[in-house]
């Protein structure tokens, strides 16, 4: 008699993954029990399984899940405007603000400098502030607040001419 406990290869516990990828926009996810290992990926490279395993079968692929339309500014859709990019030096979770309820670090129009704290991110429980390392006016703030980023995610971008 087979169990009602969904197992990590069973079909509505690979979907419920997907689901939990796009809500926490995670890009990877790697399962292993025993012998088996399922990886779910995001993005171009798609679902990797392992050989010998059967391949899982979805009806869609992973997507993540917006909540909000994206925001482009005038800035960003000139084409002939050179713009920097703060990227994220680490992989963690993107904080905008020092704690809940304060003011962010910067906003659109903030001017930077190279030592200006534009943002922290958390990882292994340890706060790291990261600086714009540019001088220049804040035009786009890509990453949300409390958002997950890896290494290179572009967190802001900067005029350096304004």
């Amino acid at each position: 008699m087979e169990s009602e406990e969904p197992r990590p290869f069973d079909v509505r516990t690979i979907r419920y993954l997907i689901k939990l990828m796009g809500r926490h926009d995670l890009s990877e996810i790697d399962l292993r029990e025993g012998t088996q290992r399922i990886r779910l990926r995001r993005g171009p490279e798609g679902v990797s399984v392992p050989m010998g395993m059967p391949a899982p079968v979805f009806t869609s692929a992973p997507t993540p899940v917006s909540t909000t339309a994206p925001v482009v500014t005038a800035e960003v859709a000139k084409p002939n405007k050179a713009l920097l990019e703060i990227k994220s030096p680490m992989v963690g979770t993107f904080y905008s603000q020092a704690k809940p309820g304060v003011e962010p670090f910067i906003k659109v129009g903030s001017r930077v400098t190279p030592d200006t704290v534009v943002g922290l991110i958390m990882a292994m429980k340890m706060n790291n502030d990261i600086k714009a390392e540019c001088s220049g006016v804040i035009v786009d703030i890509v990453t949300k607040n409390d958002q997950g980023v890896e290494y290179d995610t572009v967190l802001f971008r900067v005029d350096p001419s304004a």
